[in-house]
């Protein structure tokens, strides 16, 4: 055997020499960047931070903005409600579904009409509303408003669009035409960003896309977000429990802020100001006045970072332009950090993980690749060795040998488990003993109730055959008999769940689901059947015995999975349904047939196969009678297709 030496041996001596070689130079490397690196590092994470704002809050109205793209090219969004209701519904619930930042989306119509559909996850729109508890969606509806049955209703639908309840809406002065939404688009005749503004049905602030129906530029869809979902995507704590950041329109106003109070005092201030955005407070930061200077000067055209001197403390500011094909240009995404939180959380950085974790770190990474390079290829082996095992292939396969004991030994136990486990094989049902040994560890359930199809097999005269026959020559027929019922079960999707005696249950649609296990089941029977009489050919020749084999088939619920004691289980089925198919094995006895079917069997593949009636017949055991059909064989396609 060749040399080896422990796994731990080798990776301690890699780790050891690893820190000795690197630790110092990045020690000293880490002490001599100083604040200078320290504000860079600080810098570094604000653009990271913006990026991640702006992309989230460009995700935010790129799905809005594509959503509306989508509806207005919808055919049943032009008609005027209450025409095409049910599809034009459903769009909108699906678009909410997909567009979670979404409160609603609508569509106004140049005769006043209007339909919107709002969600109602967030708590404030389901108080305003007074929406039922149950309620998903509410349904806004506005038509026939110069007619005398005209329609205003809002109706709550739960979350499978049933309707929990419906009002009739008397006042109908809300006129989608006088909304600016509706006006900027028929005015400018394509996709326009509006807001924040106060929405006519919820009350609340928020931003509005909104785009003219491809075919009719009268009829414009629009999505609404509550700023309160832009305000959630500027938490900048992760830099500074004193950082903060905010989004701009391009006239200088703000449009949400990550400091929860500014943002109540922001939505306070346009739910009583229908003006929309100009209404805004200026000093609700006292830092809009130097970044509006900055974002003046052309050097910051397309975003930076700069230092300011604000209220005797110097600070960093981030500056990041944000636009959405082409909608709301000129916004700008702000982080404001004081400068010294970032030189005092890198030097905490510095002292406490570039001391001690960097050097751990990186030379554990640069061990961890030296030394997966050193064990890979046997690792790799005993990988594919294990998925093999786990796949049930017994094959014997032969492992090259490893410098590294432990490696060895695994490849020693796998060779054993092989063994095992293909012996086990022999005595287990092989779908049983594969999810045993699943790795994923699914493992066989308990015992659950489930439809399965069950074939039970008899020998006839077997008692009879064993007296005329020696007992090697039975033993001898016996296997191969059951080797090839066996075989044939397997490739019919079958689990051969026992052998007693001379019989053979199989089963369907357990552990493994087969949508037409009753169809497999009766083919299978068939095909034992046809393989049964080609041996007794060839036995009669040979003088072996004949096996005449009986079947009998039904299809139903029983409780299958692991029966027995806690140190002993086995996979089985129990209940009527096993019972039955057993007793219809024994029928064929009394009407001189081969395969015997149940009434729920032939009625799930009448389509497909022949049968012969012999009526209803009480079987032992049983209050009730059970339908019985004789399987006399397989419809050819032509057949079926009659």
């Amino acid at each position: 055997m060749g040399w080896s030496r422990p796994l731990r041996l080798h990776l301690g001596v890699l780790v050891v020499a690893s820190l000795l070689c690197t630790s110092m130079p990045i020690i000293w490397m880490a002490f001599s960047q100083g604040t200078d690196a320290a504000v860079t590092a600080g810098a570094q994470q604000m653009r990271q931070m913006s990026l991640r704002l702006i992309d989230g809050y460009r995700t935010t109205l790129r799905q809005a903005d594509e959503a509306v793209a989508l509806a207005s090219t919808m055919p049943q969004l032009v008609s005027t409600p209450p025409e095409d209701m049910e599809s034009k519904e459903k769009l909108f619930m699906e678009i909410l579904r997909n567009v979670p930042d979404a409160t609603s989306v609508y569509a106004g119509y140049p005769d006043g009409s209007y339909l919107q559909v709002i969600s109602i996850v967030r708590e404030e729109v389901r108080q305003v509303l007074s929406a039922p508890k149950e309620a998903a969606f509410a349904i806004r509806t506005i038509a026939r408003r110069d007619r005398p049955d005209v329609i205003s209703t809002l109706r709550f639908l739960d979350a499978r669009t049933g309707v929990v309840e419906e009002r009739a809406i008397r006042d109908t002065s809300f006129d989608p035409r006088d909304r600016p939404w509706y006006r900027a688009v028929v005015q400018d005749g394509k996709a326009v960003s509006v807001g924040p503004y106060v929405t006519g049905t919820l009350k609340a602030p928020t931003l509005t896309i909104a785009a003219p129906m491809q075919g009719n530029g009268k009829v414009v869809v629009g999505i609404n977000i509550h700023l309160r979902t832009i305000s959630s995507l500027l938490d900048a704590h992760d830099i500074s429990p004193r950082a903060r950041a905010y989004i701009i329109d391009g006239a200088d106003y703000l449009v949400a802020h990550s400091d929860s109070d500014v943002m109540s005092k922001l939505v306070e201030l346009w739910s009583r100001n229908t003006g929309g955005i100009q209404a805004t407070d200026r000093n609700f930061d006292t830092s809009l006045a130097a970044v509006n200077t900055l974002r003046r000067n052309p050097a910051f055209a397309t975003g930076g970072s700069a230092r300011l001197e604000l209220e005797g403390e110097r600070y960093l500011v981030q500056i990041a332009p944000i636009s959405v094909s082409g909608l709301f240009a000129g916004s700008e995404a702000v982080i404001v950090v004081p400068l010294s939180d970032l030189v005092a959380r890198a030097n905490q950085l510095l002292m406490r993980n570039l001391l001690v974790a960097a050097g751990f770190v990186i030379a554990g990474v640069i061990a961890s690749v030296l030394l997966s390079r050193m064990v890979s290829r046997s690792l790799d082996q005993l990988a594919q060795e294990a998925r093999r095992i786990g796949d049930l292939d017994i094959r014997e396969k032969g492992m090259s040998h490893s410098w590294i004991t432990e490696i060895n030994t695994l490849a020693t136990a796998l060779a054993a488990s092989r063994h095992a486990i293909g012996q086990f094989a022999l005595y287990v049902p092989r779908e049983v003993v594969r999810r045993i040994v699943n790795p994923d560890g699914q493992g066989i359930a308990k015992a659950k109730r489930q439809d399965v199809t069950v074939l039970f097999s008899d020998i006839r005269d077997f008692t009879a055959i064993s007296e005329q026959h020696t007992p090697e020559e039975v033993v001898e027929s016996l296997s191969d008999y059951f080797e090839l019922l066996n075989n044939i079960a397997e490739q019919h999707g079958g689990t051969v769940v026992q052998y007693l005696g001379d019989s053979i249950f199989v089963m369907w649609n357990a552990p493994v689901e087969a949508i037409e296990h009753v169809q497999q089941g009766c083919r299978c029977a068939l095909a034992m059947k046809a393989a049964v009489d080609a041996m007794n050919a060839t036995n009669r020749q040979s003088g072996r015995p004949v096996l005449f084999t009986r079947f009998g088939l039904h299809t139903g619920p029983a409780v299958v999975g692991s029966f027995g004691a806690a140190s002993r289980q086995q996979y089985t089925a129990m209940g009527d349904t096993i019972n039955v198919a057993s007793r219809l094995e024994g029928l064929n006895k009394e009407f001189d047939t081969s395969i015997l079917v149940s009434g729920p069997v032939r009625d799930t593949t009448a389509d497909h196969f022949d049968f012969r009636s012999l009526g209803p017949v009480q079987l032992k055991g049983r209050a009730s009678k059970v339908d019985v059909w004789e399987l006399r064989g397989e419809r050819h396609a032509e057949q079926t297709s009659r």
